[in-house]
C-alpha cells in the first residue's frame, strides 16, 4: 500500500512541478491568474519536485517521506485557498483536495507501519 500511495502522490506532485519549472506559458497565466509573481509561482514548482523525491525517498528511510508528505499538505491547503479567493468553482480545485486526500493517506499509512 505505501508503494502505491508514494507512487501516485510523487506522479502528481511531478505532473504538477514539471510546467512550472519549464516556464509553460499556461503555468504563467496561472501565476498572473492568481496575482503571484512567476518567480514565487516557480517557486511552487521546486516544493512539488522536492516532495515528490522525498516521498520517493521515504521508501528507503521513511522519515523522509513522512517529511515530505507532512510539508506537502500546507502547499495543496494553500493551492485550494488560492483557488477560493479569486472564485473558481470547486471543479477547478478539485484536483489539489484529491491529492490532498492522497497525501493524508500516505501519511496514515506510513506513520503506521
Amino acid at each position: 500500500m505505501l508503494l502505491a500511495l508514494s507512487s501516485a502522490l510523487a506522479a502528481i506532485s511531478l505532473l504538477a512541478a514539471v510546467p512550472k519549472l519549464l516556464g509553460h506559458p499556461r503555468m504563467r497565466a496561472s501565476a498572473a491568474h492568481f496575482g503571484i509573481e512567476w518567480a514565487r509561482y516557480r517557486l511552487i514548482g521546486v516544493a512539488e519536485l522536492a516532495a515528490a523525491v522525498g516521498v520517493l525517498g521515504g521508501l528507503y528511510w521513511r522519515p523522509v517521506g513522512v517529511a515530505a508528505g507532512v510539508c506537502l499538505a500546507p502547499l495543496l491547503l494553500g493551492a485550494v485557498y488560492q483557488h477560493i479567493r479569486v472564485h473558481e468553482e470547486p471543479r477547478r480545485f478539485l484536483p489539489a483536495l484529491v491529492t490532498l486526500a492522497i497525501d493524508a493517506a500516505y501519511l496514515g499509512v506510513a506513520l503506521a507501519a
